[in-house]
């Protein structure tokens, strides 16, 4: 007599951040309240880490408000002690330390809007 067998194989993927409703519904059958427990834990993890990225991008945006600060504080000395020079009879190195910090400012301007323009392109 021959036998016959039939053997039936399910396979089921969840992904996501919590477990699947099932396995939650299991774990509270296990221990109750586990189910919320486990949410909970969820919910105050994506406020402690939205906390983060909001301290992230405050401080980047100051560090970019310091940077422009300092950067204009620092050109207008270079450019003022420049004209002094020149208004004191040192008209070489005043020239000179007028123009590098007006070239370097340029400079500066030109590259940031280079890297701007470079950073937008790899986005798209």
């Amino acid at each position: 007599m021959a036998q016959q067998q039939i053997s039936h194989v399910q396979f089921a993927h969840y992904s996501g951040p919590l477990p699947h409703p099932q396995a939650l519904e299991q774990y509270n059958q296990i221990v109750p309240g586990a189910a919320e427990r486990i949410i909970s834990q969820f919910e105050n993890q994506a406020i402690h880490r939205q906390g983060l990225e909001l301290k992230v991008v405050h401080s980047n945006t100051w560090c970019q408000k310091a940077g422009i600060i300092c950067g204009f504080s620092l050109g207008i000395a270079g450019i003022g002690g420049g004209i002094y020079l020149i208004h004191a009879g040192q008209s070489a190195p005043g020239l000179a330390t007028f123009f590098t910090t007006v070239s370097s400012l340029v400079a500066a301007f030109v590259y940031g809007k280079h890297a701007q323009r470079k950073e937008l392109d790899e986005k798209k």
